[in-house]
Formats: C-alpha cells, sequence, structure tokens
C-alpha cells in the first residue's frame, strides 16, 4: 500500500508550509520596496542569497538523513521556516528580511532530502511516482490556498501587508507541530549506516547521467519570480499578478498527482518530456504575448510543466539508488538544480533587457530541444523493456 501514514502526514505539513510561504511570497517585494524603502536590487539580491544558502544545506541535509534519524531533520527544517517568518514580521528594516528569508531557506534545503528519502521509504519503485504526486498537489494545494488568502485578507484589512506575515506564522507552527506523528522506521540503531554514511563516489552511474542531464535544464530555468514581473511588465495589476500566480498554482495542483501516476505507468523520461514541452509553451507564451489576459491562458499551461516534472523528477532519482541512499541522492539533486536555477536567474535577469522577451525566448527553444531528445529516449526504453522505470543505463 503506498499510501502510507508517513505521506499521509507529510501532505498536511507540506500543505500548512506552503499555504503560509505562499500567502508571503506575492506581496513580499511590495512590502519590501513601498514599506521598508529596499531598492528592487535589495529584493533581487534577498531571493538570491536565500536560495543559494538552501542549495547548499539541500547537501548537506541529504548526508546527514543517510546517517541519522530522518524526522528530527524535517522538524528542524520546518521550523527554521517558521522561525523565518516570525522574523518578517517583526522586520521593520529591510536587512532584517534578509536574515529572515535566509533562515527560512535553509529549513527547506534541511527538510527536502530527509522528507522526500522518507516518503518513499518501503514504498516499491512502481509506486513511488503516486506518492510523489500526491504530495507535490497537496504543497501545491497550499500554494493556492496561500495567495487566495492573501490577497482577500489584504483587501479585508484595509490593504495593510504587517498584519499578513503575523497571520502567515500560525500554519507554519501547525506544520512543525504534525511533524511529531511521522514516522521515522529503520533509522535509530542502524550503526553501519550512521558511521559510514553515503560517499559521492559509490551513487550509481545511471544517477550520475540523470542528474547531469536535469541539471542541464535547469541552467535555462530560471526562477518563476521573473515570470510574474514579466505578467506585471505586460499590464496586470499587483492583485492580477496574485491571481494569476494562484491560477498557475491551481493547474500544478490539479495536475501533480495524475502525472504521477502516468509515470508509474510510462517511462519517466516521457512524463518528464511532456513537462519540458508545457515549460516551452509557457516560456514561448509569455515571450511573444502582448495582451495581459492571455497570461490567464499561458500560466496554467506552464502549471502543466511542474506538475510532469518536479514529483516526477524525484521519482525518477528515487529509483536509481538503493534505499540507504536516498537522503544523500535527494540531497544532491535537489541542492545541485537549485544552483543551476539560481545561475539560470542570474543570466536571465542580466539579459531581461526591456522586457525579458530574449531570455524567455531562448529557454524555451533550449526546453523544446531537451524534450525531443528525452522523448527519442523515452520510447527506446519503452521498446526495449515494460519497466516503467527507465533510467539512462
Amino acid at each position: 500500500m503506498w499510501l502510507t501514514r508517513n505521506v499521509k502526514v507529510l501532505c498536511g505539513v507540506s500543505f500548512l508550509q506552503d499555504a503560509a510561504s505562499e500567502l508571503l511570497y506575492p506581496i513580499l517585494p511590495i512590502f519590501l520596496t513601498m514599506v521598508l524603502g529596499a531598492p528592487p536590487a535589495v529584493v533581487g539580491a534577498i531571493e538570491g542569497l536565500a536560495e543559494g544558502a538552501a542549495s547548499v544545506t539541500k547537501v548537506a541535509a541529504g548526508h546527514l538523513a543517510d546517517r541519522f534519524s530522518r524526522r528530527p531533520l524535517i522538524g528542524v527544517g520546518y521550523g527554521l521556516a517558521a522561525l523565518g517568518k516570525l522574523l518578517v514580521a517583526l522586520a521593520t528594516v529591510w536587512p532584517m528580511v534578509l536574515v529572515a528569508r535566509v533562515v527560512d531557506r535553509l529549513g527547506k534545503g534541511m527538510r527536502g532530502a530527509p522528507r522526500d528519502a522518507l516518503l518513499v521509504d518501503g514504498i516499491p519503485n512502481g509506486q513511488r511516482g503516486k506518492v510523489f504526486g500526491l504530495h507535490r498537489a497537496a504543497d501545491t494545494a497550499g500554494a493556492v490556498v496561500g495567495p487566495l488568502a492573501g490577497l482577500a485578507l489584504y483587501e479585508a484589512l484595509d490593504h495593510r501587508l504587517r498584519p499578513l506575515f503575523w497571520i502567515a506564522v500560525i500554519p507554519a507552527v501547525a506544520s512543525v507541530a504534525l511533524v511529531a506523528a511521522v514516522r521515522d522506521p529503520g533509522r535509530a540503531g542502524n550503526a553501519s549506516a550512521k558511521a559510514a554514511g553515503t560517499p559521492w563516489r559509490s551513487l550509481p552511474g545511471p544517477y550520475w547521467r540523470v542528474l547531469a542531464l536535469l541539471l542541464v535544464f535547469n541552467l535555462v530555468n530560471f526562477p518563476d519570480a521573473l515570470l510574474l514581473l514579466r505578467a506585471h511588465d505586460l499590464g496586470l495589476s499587483t492583485a492580477g499578478v496574485v491571481g494569476a500566480y494562484a491560477v498557475y498554482n491551481l493547474a500544478y495542483a490539479a495536475l501533480a498527482y495524475p502525472a504521477g501516476a502516468l509515470s508509474d505507468r510510462l517511462p519517466r523520461p516521457l512524463v518528464f518530456a511532456a513537462g519540458l514541452i508545457f515549460f516551452a509553451v509557457g516560456y514561448l507564451g509569455l515571450g511573444l504575448i502582448h495582451s495581459p489576459w492571455l497570461v490567464f491562458v499561458v500560466l496554467p499551461l506552464y502549471g502543466g510543466f511542474a506538475a510532469c516534472t518536479d514529483g516526477v523528477g524525484k521519482a525518477w532519482i528515487s529509483t536509481l539508488v538503493p534505499d540507504r541512499q536516498q537522503g544523500t541522492a535527494q540531497g544532491l539533486y535537489q541542492g545541485a538544480t537549485g544552483a543551476a536555477v539560481l545561475l539560470a536567474g542570474l543570466w536571465a535577469g542580466l539579459a531581461w533587457g526591456a522586457d525579458g522577451h530574449v531570455p524567455l525566448l531562448v529557454s524555451g527553444a533550449a526546453a523544446l530541444v531537451l524534450a525531443a531528445a528525452l522523448s527519442a529516449l523515452g520510447r527506446s526504453r519503452q521498446a526495449t523493456s515494460d519497466s516503467p522505470e527507465a533510467d539512462l543505463n
């Protein structure tokens, strides 16, 4: 049975934490610039430093997850995220927000790999797509509820931002409390695992080949904040941008579980390739359209990209290594791809120009090339094997 206690509990934990995070995400740049007086360059620097800290922490946390019990690492991760939101609520100058965002993202880095390793503990390879798909659906449902709740509260509270930060602390703290219900079987007392850990060199060849392929893609996958900036440049109001972001997350949440389940039946490179086609549609669409209302058409299609790649990528990675190496494998994958996204954000920001259409078109075209390559790989694997666990062997 794939729907274990841990899957249910961790879905609830992620829903609560993401609702808190995404309540803040669309309004934080406005708070920084309009309330605290930070220049736009500071907004980019804060997010870059925060994501960089998260990427490094993911790698370290993954290694620790193969040596020690995973539940305490998960609890610390969600606890740091809750602390970061409290610090934002207390902030009176922008450097306090910098500290808060770094603490929040350190928490994200700390919890990711241990949580994902625990999600698939004891789950057969052929059912891991459903597990990650359901988890991403629950997580992203929080990303729908959060912005919509924030928008409603923003109007109800007479356009005051600071009360929203205090409200966001409530679901964040609740997510930490729920971690207590997680079970961590088989880690305590495993002396050999604790002593040895998992050196990177012991990870199998297929893992490294898949990781290299996914790293290449993420070098053209720049942060969604730039897509929202493009939506604003096209003429959407602040409320319109928040609404478009919520619609994107709604599409992502609705498609995440079906995409994950499909990856248990088809070679995962094929499902991932479908996600890259959605990515290309989203980027090329945003680069070519001129009417603001079309953003509400393009962003839901772009939601199919996240649905077909986020959980599917984690499931794909999880099937390439044994259970004792899950933490290290997931941590390295998530940390390295996060660093690649950070680099993508840097080059895209430098090439953004007046309206961002050049980096959007370049990334969209590159994704189509990679999608064609992955489709060919998936079809070749399907022709030689009936197993859904297609890899790059």
